[in-house]
């Protein structure tokens, strides 16, 4: 199990969480999502390690930007 944590800055709403959770969800090999709006904290695990880009640009679909934290 591999788990990494990314800061998403521009989350304010549940609503925002669920577009993160949906466009990282669709990134293969991810198992779990946590993602808090009130801290920006996207934690990813997965049971390989995954290309911090492809979580990046989910995050970016969504309309929000990350980096690894």
């Amino acid at each position: 199990m591999s788990t990494t944590e990314y800061q998403v800055t521009g989350m304010t709403c549940g609503h925002c969480e669920m577009s993160v959770r949906e466009e990282v969800g669709q990134v293969a090999g991810v198992d779990a999502i946590e993602v808090s709006a009130q801290t920006g904290r996207l934690v990813v695990t997965a049971s390989a390690p995954l290309d911090d880009a492809a979580i990046l640009a989910a995050v970016d679909e969504a309309g929000y930007s990350a980096v690894r934290a």
